[in-house]
């Protein structure tokens, strides 16, 4: 999120820009009457406003000059616009028609904030609804704490209602009503932000198109200003539970048929710290999102990613999350876990990382330079399933081509000695794929899979039995004491040799001084007696030892499907009290082979 410090000149371009439309209203024409109706007759004209000064709350609006052009409103009319009066502004705009509206300067005054335009023009005008609006630019400008500068290049809007955008901004409504069209399309071109901390934001060009919304209570602009107050953290629950409901409500106000953002940058250059991204492309459309040419700088790290999407995203369930936490002033980390929304689908192409570590570290030996660590992934895929309690009922894993030197596993069990192995990078695939089945309380290990370049496959497919919805509780107490009553009903495990077994062969046989056919002779025969010795010489055991030992001697694929005989499963609790291996491979079925 952002900071909120970084907060209010963003939020005040974004009020300022309503405020642009709001001024417009300047050509709004009292109620009408006889006069009115006579004036109506007369021939069209343009008529020219000096030093307007229209207040609006908190904000004033300032114009040395508004030329109000094609209008059958004259001059008295207009100006008796600019006082307050008991109807709202909304119903006023409805009544707008001109053939334009220029203002060369429009100045925007808040407390701290200012911003200016420049070449407002609004053509077409009719019944408060603008055909097209366009300004060459506008310069912003905030003071106080959060001094920071801005500014931005040509903006255009096309079929803007600025009666449901006073609506949405100034009227409360009851968050039931049928949403409203603001505008067709818009478009921004050359932003930039900067402030005092030394962040310095840059985007080529914005645009968007087909923004529906409605009014939520409270207004937009009190629940924009409530959400983006200071000191949020250090509120009472009360009004954080408050703000729930409010950030609802926006939430479920919008729609938007598609966005694009391109040219992003982000610099911060103060602190210890300096950062540096960039962003080629920004896509958003419906529940589909993407980010293409993505580029990161900052300490230490280097990183390049082609593209970054996601498919299927819905904020169903952190909308309903919210509703409860209004109700909720005592929230807990458990309760604030189910706001996780449906995720979807995240896939990514062409991640490169180049890691130096902290360019500020002090190295143990200054002479010997460090080299860059790098890591790459060709493609990576993340399908989550609808949460449960904030947790993903299913979910899949699909990484394909994560490469990495073999000195940056040297810690991990079971990949750490792969280096003395004769492997300098690793070229591994990874599969992880999960479904929850409620309704008969199953856990589906559909695959768990790792694979190597010239090594080999380790995959397991297996059911846990005994999983009902407390597994997935908030509470860790409840959902580890859930845990406890899970059954194992099915393990396969296979082991596909491609290299990695030849490698091991080849550098035990010099640690211990034999030929490589002599080792193996050793281990096949230590499979074939040894194993079953050990787990208590049972027909399984004597099976496992008869397959390991067949593998060992060719190495190819190795096979173990293993089945509780009661059909129901086993108990973790009976795994961990069995007396010895055999008790539990006398309850078992088994079946091992290898090729």
């Amino acid at each position: 999120m952002t900071p909120s410090k970084g907060r209010p000149l963003l939020r005040w371009a974004t009020g300022a820009s309503a405020c642009v439309l709001v001024l417009l209203s300047a050509g709004l024409p009292a109620q009408p009457g006889p006069a009115w109706a006579q004036e109506a007759a007369s021939a069209v004209q343009d008529v020219a406003l000096t030093d307007v000064v229209l207040p609006l709350g908190d904000t004033v609006l300032k114009a040395a000059r508004v030329t109000v052009g094609g209008t059958r409103l004259s001059k008295d009319e207009l100006l008796t616009l600019l006082r307050p009066g008991p109807e709202p502004v909304a119903a006023r705009l409805t009544r707008l028609d001109a053939a334009s509206l220029l203002i060369p300067d429009l100045r925007i005054e808040g407390a701290r904030e200012t911003v200016t335009y420049r070449d407002v023009v609004a053509k077409d005008v009719r019944a408060g609804r603008i055909a097209e609006l366009t300004a060459t630019g506008a310069v912003l400008a905030a003071e106080g704490d959060h001094k920071a500068a801005g500014s931005y290049g040509a903006f255009r809007a096309s079929d803007l209602d600025l009666a449901a955008l006073a609506r949405l901004y100034a009227e409360p409504g009851d968050g039931k009503a049928a949403p409203q069209r603001i505008y067709g399309a818009f478009s921004v071109a050359d932003v930039a932000f900067v402030d005092a901390n030394g962040t310095a934001v840059k985007l080529a060009r914005i645009q968007g198109r087909d923004l529906s919304a409605r009014p939520v209570p409270g207004t937009w602009a009190g629940a924009l200003k409530a959400l983006t107050a200071p000191g949020l953290a250090e509120a009472p629950p009360a009004t954080r539970a408050k703000l729930s409901a409010t950030a609802a409500d926006l939430a479920e106000s919008v729609t938007l048929g598609g966005f694009e953002a391109t040219g992003l940058s982000i610099q911060h250059t103060k602190g210890p710290a300096p950062l540096n991204l960039g962003i080629g492309r920004i896509l958003v459309g419906g529940s589909d999102a993407s980010l293409e040419d993505l580029v990161l700088t900052s300490n230490g790290i280097d990183a390049k990613l082609a593209r970054l999407s996601l498919n299927g995203f819905s904020l169903a369930p952190t909308i309903a999350a919210l509703r409860k936490l209004a109700a909720m002033p005592d929230a807990t980390d458990e309760d604030l876990r189910r706001l996780t929304p449906v995720i979807g689908t995240v896939a990514l192409t062409d991640l490169s990382l180049d890691l130096t570590g902290d360019p500020g570290a002090k190295s143990p030996d200054p002479a010997v330079k460090a080299e860059p660590m790098h890591v790459g992934l060709r493609t990576a895929a993340m399908n989550f399933g609808a949460p449960r309690d904030g947790v993903p009922t299913a979910g899949r894993v699909n990484l394909s081509g994560l490469t990495l030197p073999a000195s940056a596993v040297a810690g991990v069990p079971g990949l750490g000695s792969l280096g003395l192995y004769g492997y300098r990078d690793l070229d591994l695939n990874v599969v992880a794929d999960t479904a929850w089945d409620a309704a008969a309380k199953e856990l589906k290990l559909g695959e768990v899979s790792i694979s190597g370049k010239d090594m080999g496959t380790v995959r397991i497919n297996g059911m846990l039995g005994g999983i009902g919805p407390e597994v997935f509780d908030p509470d860790a107490g409840v959902s580890g004491f859930a845990m406890l009553s899970a059954t194992a009903k099915a393990l396969d495990l296979t082991i596909e040799n491609t290299g990695l077994f030849e490698r091991f062969i080849a550098a035990q046989s010099k640690v211990l001084s034999l030929k490589p056919e002599e080792l193996k002779q050793e281990y096949a025969t230590a499979s074939l007696y040894g194993v079953p010795a050990i787990l208590g010489n049972s027909a399984g055991a004597k099976a496992i030892g008869a397959a390991m030992g067949q593998f060992v001697a060719k190495p190819g694929t190795l096979f173990l499907s293993v089945r509780p005989k009661n059909g129901t499963g086993i108990g973790m609790l009976e795994f961990s009290a069995a007396p010895t291996p055999a008790a539990v491979l006398d309850r078992l079925t088994i079946d091992a082979k290898a090729n």
